[in-house]
């Protein structure tokens, strides 16, 4: 997880495929590490490497794109199974926020957990973010990503997630930032 997540600049990165699923993502033969660290070289493998292991002409073996940390994605993004490398793979590869019409649940709820912002926007906007790629602002703190145009485009974010990216904290990390009024309280009942 980041240090702190407040706000951030970078160019976009468009898959504009729909249903990406956590399998294109990080395909099930790699998810034999418990750690987070190496999964970054195995996101979306198999449409960047053949299978003797050759990079294929993808945008994502071009040394440009390690620079873009914003991903926009077609609808239903994160589709598929739970598993939680998915948000690991797209973190150690440098991803920030994924921003799609519909992100699927349980890959929002893990992406949030380990600092990738999962943000979703109407149709409309989607259409202006996937047509080409650009330059965005994502600030957490505002909920808004802000175009290169000035356009400022609001953004939901579930609260406490908000708190724990914000602190750069994961939940048992922001439960034991409370340990001082845990034990204060537990001595107030005891």
């Amino acid at each position: 997880m980041p240090k702190s997540y407040t706000k951030f600049t970078s160019k976009t990165l468009i898959l504009p495929q729909k249903d990406i699923d956590t399998d294109q993502i990080i395909p099930a033969r790699f998810l034999t590490a418990t750690t987070k660290e190496g999964f970054g070289e195995k996101a979306f493998y198999d449409w960047r490497y053949d299978e003797q292991g050759n990079h294929k002409d993808s945008v994502l073996n071009k040394p440009e794109t390690k620079a873009k940390k914003i991903i926009v994605a077609g609808h239903n993004f994160g589709c598929g199974s739970s598993r939680e490398h998915a948000p690991w793979a797209l973190t150690d590869y440098g991803f920030r926020a994924v921003i799609s019409t519909e992100i699927a649940d349980i890959f929002k709820s893990n992406a949030l957990k380990n600092g990738l912002l999962p943000i979703i926007v109407s149709k409309k906007t989607h259409q202006k973010l996937i047509a080409h790629e650009q330059e965005l602002t994502i600030d957490l703190e505002a909920q808004a990503i802000t175009c290169a145009d000035g356009e400022n485009i609001p953004f939901d974010v579930e609260p406490f997630a908000k708190i724990c990216l914000l602190e750069g904290i994961d939940q048992l990390g922001y439960l034991l930032s409370k340990q001082d009024k845990i034990k204060k309280y537990e001595a107030s009942v005891a």
